[in-house]
């Protein structure tokens, strides 16, 4: 009988890096009731926190969370770059007491290796010291990581240097898609000497490690997982979509809010309501909001806007909830768009998504968010906004078909009333190709998870290969 393993996993402290880590170790645990799971947790924070998520009911007495103690950093003057990079690495003597312990106390459990996240690669060290393997868990998709790649191979084989491309029209070849990527649609940080260093960094500490565990299925990003199959980067196992579909979300004031919310959308008719959601980090400046209220108010159609107050101007913190939206919106909006329309602050997105009165969703396309909407089968209008989001709209609206571009220029200011108003409609048609290719792949996307399904292959693989 084979012996008990305990993988640790060490998400980075972004909410949407620990829910997806979290749904990870449920899934391994569900598949082999000889695996256990200790999850890190390395506490930030932040002075105003996004959503909570009761993260610690699994469902499971064979995953095992533990706080790390909490490490301060000043964010004074500090790219959230440097920032992050400083704090996980900070966190190594703390992890590698915390497992030095655990693996004592386990007597029946060995420690079969680390699973990390895609920015804590300086763990490797401390799994290499424990003289264990480590994985990466890339909560992003098989484009970007490809991209990633492609990148430090250019960088390190060639001397070529991408943050050349900014402001540039020019667009590379890449294996990974079919289509040439502008160069305009390159991840933010790569526009920046100093998080590209870190990016090709962390490219060539992947490169390591065992196996790369990607947030995606075949029938998503078959180009992009056929491209990193070609035997200079290490087993590549796609094993989503990995979501909190049914997640217990808590928040302050939640309850009242995402019940008014949803009582709502019960009374709108089916497939009438745009939404707008920007992720944990998403927030605008107010001639932004001024925009896209225009644009709203213009189109006539419904609409659910979740609206976030940005932080101080320099500050590393999450957006929070307005105390009062009169001051932002145009003079006069929200009594002209009363019944038609509900402005929200923190909204419960996956509650809102699978509603029946959705009928499009106008997103900062962070991956989950991606995944989230097409699981739902409810179309998205890209409206990208930092770090991997444009490269994500890319690979949506160009590659996949699976989108409407709203904008691609929010980087560089300003998204105008008429192309946001134009990508709404767009996102809203009833009968539109996208329409129909999204319900195909939302049925894809379950079918993955199913026994027998892609990702569920692939998961069986990723487990055979902890147990050897």
């Amino acid at each position: 009988m084979k012996k008990a393993a305990e993988l640790v996993i060490i998400p980075a402290p972004g909410i949407g890096h620990i829910v997806s880590a979290v749904e990870m170790a449920k899934l391994l645990v569900a598949r082999d009731d000889q695996l256990f799971i200790t999850v890190l947790i390395m506490k930030l924070d932040l002075d105003s926190k996004p959503k909570g998520i009761d993260i610690t009911y699994t469902g499971s007495d064979r995953i095992n969370f533990i706080t790390l103690p909490e490490v301060n950093i000043s964010t004074e003057g500090m790219s959230p770059n440097n920032f992050l990079k400083l704090f996980v690495e900070s966190h190594k003597p703390h992890i590698k007491d915390t497992v030095s312990k655990l693996s004592q106390s386990q007597s029946e459990a060995r420690l079969a290796g680390f699973v990390i996240d895609m920015f804590c690669t300086s763990m490797i060290d401390v799994a290499n010291e424990l003289g264990v393997p480590t994985y990466v868990f890339f909560a992003s998709n098989a484009g970007f990581l490809a991209l990633l790649f492609h990148l430090q191979i250019l960088h390190d084989e060639h001397n070529k240097d991408c943050t050349d491309l900014k402001d540039s029209d020019a667009e590379l070849v890449l294996p990974s898609f079919t289509n040439p990527l502008p160069a305009s649609a390159l991840p933010s940080m790569f526009l920046d000497k100093d998080s590209t260093t870190t990016f090709i960094n962390h490219a060539r500490r992947f490169r390591e490690t065992k196996g790369i565990l990607v947030n995606t299925f075949m029938e998503l990003e078959a180009n992009a997982l056929h491209s990193l199959s070609d035997g200079k980067t290490p087993p590549v196992y796609p094993i989503g979509p990995m979501l909190n579909i049914t997640r217990n979300e808590k928040h302050e004031d939640s309850d009242l809010a995402s019940d008014s919310t949803l009582k709502w959308l019960d009374e709108q008719p089916p497939l009438s309501v745009v939404f707008l959601c920007f992720g944990s980090m998403g927030s605008f400046d107010e001639d932004q909001v001024k925009e896209i209220a225009y644009a709203l108010e213009h189109s006539g159609l419904r609409f659910l806007w979740s609206l976030r107050q940005p932080p101080a101007k320099g500050k590393v913190a999450y957006p929070s909830d307005y105390a009062d939206y009169r001051g932002v919106f145009p003079e006069g909006f929200l009594d002209r768009t009363t019944g038609i329309g509900k402005v929200i602050g923190w909204a419960p997105q996956v509650a809102i998504l699978a509603h029946p009165a959705i009928g499009g969703f106008v997103s900062h396309c962070g991956w989950n968010s991606m995944l989230e909407s097409l699981w739902c089968g409810v179309p998205v209008g890209t409206l990208p906004m930092y770090a991997e989001q444009h490269l994500n709209a890319f690979e949506m609206v160009r590659e996949l078909g699976l989108a409407v571009e709203v904008s691609m220029a929010y980087k560089k200011g300003s998204v105008n009333a008429e192309d946001i108003e134009r990508g709404i409609r767009q996102v809203m048609e009833h009968d539109s190709d996208i329409r129909k290719r999204v319900k195909e792949m939302s049925k894809l996307s379950k079918t993955a998870l199913m026994d027998g399904g892609s990702s569920y292959s692939s998961l069986g693989r990723f487990i055979e290969q902890i147990f050897l």
